[in-house]
């Protein structure tokens, strides 16, 4: 089994919304970065732990954890003039972006903070707080996750 960090902005798709879906699971859409395209086209895995991260907020964290449920297949989205994931370079003959479903497994009690993920020793070399990284889906070391769940219950 693999961990995972998945980033999105909580007013577009948060937790909340997650575990509203029906069966509490959702295809991850949007994502127009190949370097992360290439991670849930080729190795998120069912079964896999997620890391559900609210971006682009007033408290940037991780608030949650998902569970991969289906592996990486055509994002649709990008066929869609309506989307605003539209890219008319990727046709389903030749798909050029991918996605994975995620379902809800448990909302943290409390949300483990960006900053205060960046004062933890043991997470020294987490792709997440690397300088310079915006991906919106990167892979976590084992060691990094089982530290941020023991960080939740402080």
């Amino acid at each position: 089994m693999n961990y995972w960090l998945m980033k999105s902005e909580p007013d577009v798709f948060g937790i909340d919304d997650l575990a509203a879906m029906p069966r509490k699971t959702d295809h991850w859409d949007g994502v127009r970065n190949y370097q992360a395209r290439n991670m849930m086209r080729d190795e998120m895995k069912k079964g896999d732990q997620v890391f559900f991260y609210h971006s682009n907020c007033k408290e940037p964290g991780i608030v949650g954890i998902a569970e991969v449920v289906k592996e990486g297949y055509p994002d649709h989205t990008a066929w869609d003039p309506k989307s605003k994931y539209y890219d008319p370079k990727s046709d389903p003959e030749n798909p050029r972006w991918y996605m994975v479903n995620i379902k809800f497994v448990r909302k943290f009690d409390r949300t483990v903070s960006l900053q205060e993920m960046k004062q933890e020793k043991a997470l020294e070399g987490m792709k997440l707080l690397q300088r310079g990284n915006r991906l919106s889906v990167m892979p976590v070391e084992k060691k990094h996750w089982q530290h941020i769940l023991k960080m939740e219950k402080r």
